[in-house]
């Protein structure tokens, strides 16, 4: 620990627009024991702070890789995108006690790589197809990711599970579930989380990228999917939330627009059915969204959020990462760069947490990719 980042910080908060708030110590563990160094945060805090997460928020996963996975590649073109990339089709099979499913990822290497690729990993609301000629859906800009030279992979989180209240039966969760389910089972985030991870299974093996830096990006309920597959995945090196909101990087208690009780209303399959009982209750939740954010330490992890997303509420989703900040300290390294919200488009980049505020609407930009990728510059290229 390095005391006089903790002090800097320390005064700096005192500036924060949201000061005021009372929140869980992203220091302490469930035990009250406040760590002081990172191997006190890693062996104590951060598997209690995570175990949390996981029984009152997004459910305990019943597998890790399972023993029926396999992974191949179906189709190859050395040539895609008028030579731009190789395209490799996937597909990923995974077999529990109650039947098997595939998944089937697409990923593209730039072919002007010059050694194995850093990769950006998206999880995507359709099937990627990377030949559309604009790729609006899904926010998948392949073209420009290539170009910067790195590769790329995206999958439709519904074929893990689907996305709607009554797809449990079609999904992964059924394959490794129980009946009746138990009051923390994963629920439908935790289950495109670990679609990643199966994905990343993949990845380790594939000579072209380099496994050591692999980003994992999600944009809104995506977006919160992403940042508990970094939580439970520490293999990801880059964890980024695009307007994920409430539930994701938006801190719960203080929020404006979307609170606990209208997403649990709407989408309960999200999370574990422990989740309910804090509606209109966030005060009670053991922790707090900044404590998720803290979880990434001492990796990447980039937030950003939408000047006309009231929903998502960027201010809460900036303060979270000002909370999460001593954590990285703890590690040595800087948190987040300033304690005020940034003017709209001005992107943060040089801490270990990086944010901006997009001018515009809840979505996926090719703005917001741009940014995302100057940040791996920023840490992955000489």
């Amino acid at each position: 620990m390095q005391p006089h980042l903790i002090s800097s910080f320390a005064t700096c908060l005192l500036a924060s627009s949201l000061c005021a708030l009372e929140l869980p110590n992203p220091l302490a563990g469930a035990d009250g024991q406040v760590a002081t160094t990172p191997d006190a945060w890693q062996k104590s805090v951060r598997p209690q702070t995570l175990q949390i997460f996981r029984e009152q928020v997004y459910g305990v996963r019943p597998v890790a890789k399972p023993a029926g996975f396999q992974a191949k590649v179906l189709r190859e073109d050395p040539q895609a995108l008028e030579g731009l990339a190789t395209l490799k089709e996937i597909e990923i099979t995974f077999t529990g006690p109650n039947g098997s499913a595939k998944i089937h990822p697409v990923l593209l290497i730039p072919n002007a790589a010059k050694a194995p690729a850093a990769t950006f990993l998206l999880f995507g609301f359709v099937k990627p197809d990377p030949l559309e000629k604009s790729n609006i859906s899904g926010g998948w800009p392949v073209r420009e990711i290539l170009t910067r030279g790195y590769a790329t992979v995206a999958f439709c989180v519904s074929e893990v599970d689907p996305d709607r209240a009554d797809g449990f039966a079609g999904g992964v969760r059924a394959i490794f579930g129980n009946s009746p389910r138990p009051a923390n089972a994963w629920g439908s985030l935790s289950a495109w989380g670990w679609g990643a991870s199966r994905i990343m299974d993949y990845l380790e093996t594939d000579p072209a990228i380099n496994a050591k830096r692999v980003a994992v990006i999600g944009h809104s309920r995506c977006g919160k999917a992403a940042l508990w597959c970094g939580a439970e995945d520490t293999r990801f090196t880059y964890v980024i939330s695009n307007n994920s909101g409430c539930s994701g990087a938006a801190l719960a208690r203080g929020k404006m627009g979307e609170k606990i009780s209208d997403i649990t209303s709407h989408f309960p399959y999200w999370f574990c059915e422990n989740y309910r009982q804090f509606s209109n209750h966030e005060e009670r939740l053991p922790i707090d969204q900044h404590q998720l954010l803290g979880l990434i330490a001492p990796r990447l992890l980039y937030v950003a959020s939408a000047t006309q997303d009231d929903w998502a509420d960027g201010k809460s989703e900036f303060e979270s990462c000002v909370r999460a900040s001593p954590v990285y300290a703890l590690f040595g390294k800087p948190g987040i760069e300033a304690t005020s919200l940034p003017p709209p488009d001005q992107a943060l980049l040089g801490g270990t947490i990086a944010y901006h505020m997009r001018s515009g609407k809840h979505d996926l930009a090719v703005s917001d990719w741009q940014h995302y990728m100057d940040f791996a510059d920023k840490h992955w290229k000489p």
